[in-house]
This record gives structure tokens, C-alpha cells and sequence, in this order.
């Protein structure tokens, strides 16, 4: 798996536990949906992902985003 694909499973798994968490723990949890959407629009523009580096290091291969 490329590391393009693992930060986007990573995001979409982000989003729905984010979900089920204010749906079902605290409404503040919508924050962290919030959070992610961000981080997915500045790395859109900036071509920064902080989770993209941890991946990287863990060993995933460069797709064509990052």
C-alpha cells in the first residue's frame, strides 16, 4: 500500500471514529472531525501532512502526493 492510500485510509478512519465518539461519547468530539478536515485542506495547498511523515518512517512507499 502507498503512502498516498494509507493517509487516506487513515483519514477516513479518523472522520467515522470522530463520528461515532461525538454521536456517542461527548458532542465536543465533533472538534476532532473539525481538526481533520483542516489538515486535510492545508495539505492540499501546503503539501505538508504530518501523518504522511510518520508513515514514511514507518516504512510505507512514496505515492505520488507525498
Amino acid at each position: 500500500m502507498t503512502l498516498d492510500r494509507t493517509v487516506m485510509l487513515f483519514a477516513g478512519i479518523m472522520v467515522l471514529l470522530s463520528v461515532v465518539l461525538t454521536q456517542f461519547v461527548h458532542p465536543g468530539f465533533v472538534w476532532l472531525t473539525v481538526f481533520i478536515g483542516a489538515n486535510l485542506i492545508q495539505s492540499s495547498f501546503t503539501g505538508f501532512c504530518p501523518a504522511a511523515k510518520v508513515f514514511r518512517r514507518l516504512g510505507f512507499k512514496s505515492g505520488c502526493a507525498f
